[in-house]
């Protein structure tokens, strides 16, 4: 993979990552480098899911791809959230 490559892979990711932070509901408490990896980790297992479904090879920009990716990145920063949520924070 070359360095354009990772660059746009990082690109694509922060965006999947804010459009699935964006349809969970209320406010999630995780930080921006997290984000980038739920969305990195949901574009490339989108990806994967929408080869096996056999609909990632199409003509032109691919919504169904797009909107699994977007989808799992939505179920990924819910269970991150709350994950975080369950923590117990000390504080005195």
């Amino acid at each position: 993979m070359t360095i354009t490559g990772i660059i746009t892979a990082l690109i694509v990711g922060l965006i999947i990552g804010a459009l699935g932070r964006l349809v969970v509901p209320g406010r999630q408490n995780i930080p921006l480098w997290l984000t980038l990896v739920i969305g990195v980790a949901a574009a490339l297992l989108g990806t994967v899911v929408a080869r096996a479904l056999g609909f990632a090879d199409t003509a032109g920009w691919d919504w169904r791809e797009l909107a699994t990716q977007v989808v799992l990145a939505a179920v990924g920063v819910a269970l991150v959230t709350g994950f975080a949520g369950r923590r117990s924070v000390s504080r005195y």
